[in-house]
């Protein structure tokens, strides 16, 4: 496995919209706010892409306030879906093929249905996919563990925000250090 060069890499969040959040356990939802907002701040500091999705947004809502914010000062695109692989639907292919990543970081929800079928469609395309566990959620804990065992099946490393971060940094006492390892304390 190679390092990760943020500058090769997008980080996309998978439909964290508001009302399908409701439906979420809210210590996973907190990780998964937490870990998107960080990502999202790295990878605008380091130079990684970014790309969000809405499944449905007329009856999902959008996505929610403090990854929506992130997601706009990172210059990100938000793409409306009905698909639940974001890859079947054409305007994200589009937005993906653009910035031609390497790898991929996916975030979101859920686990065991758009996120899964996002990442074993990355995956299958010959893009390096990295789920990181803290990231993702489901309304059910089993069912997020299916979703993760999934991805890994799929061909995804399984990983954590810190470990994502940390990778891109990679070493201490910079600006970015001081910045991003007071977010993540």
């Amino acid at each position: 496995m190679r390092r990760l060069d943020p500058r090769e890499c997008a980080v996309v969040v998978v439909d964290v919209q508001d009302k399908l959040a409701k439906a979420m356990p809210e210590p996973r939802l907190a990780d998964l706010v937490r870990a998107a907002t960080v990502l999202l701040e790295a990878a605008r500091l380091f130079g990684a892409a970014s790309l969000a999705t809405e499944q449905y947004p007329a009856g999902l809502g959008r996505t929610v306030t403090p990854i929506a914010e992130a997601l706009q000062q990172a210059g990100a695109l938000t793409i409306e879906k009905l698909d639940f692989s974001a890859c079947d639907e054409p305007a994200f292919a589009r937005a993906l093929a653009s910035v031609a990543p390497r790898a991929v970081v996916v975030v979101g929800m859920e686990a065991h249905v758009c996120v899964y079928q996002t990442v074993r469609e990355l995956c299958a395309r010959g893009i390096e996919v990295h789920v990181p566990i803290d990231g993702v959620v489901s309304r059910r804990d089993d069912h997020r563990a299916v979703g993760i065992d999934l991805c890994r099946d799929a061909g995804a490393t399984i990983t954590t925000m810190e470990t994502l971060v940390f990778d891109w940094l990679r070493r201490a006492g910079s600006a970015e250090f001081k910045m991003l390892s007071k977010r993540i304390r």
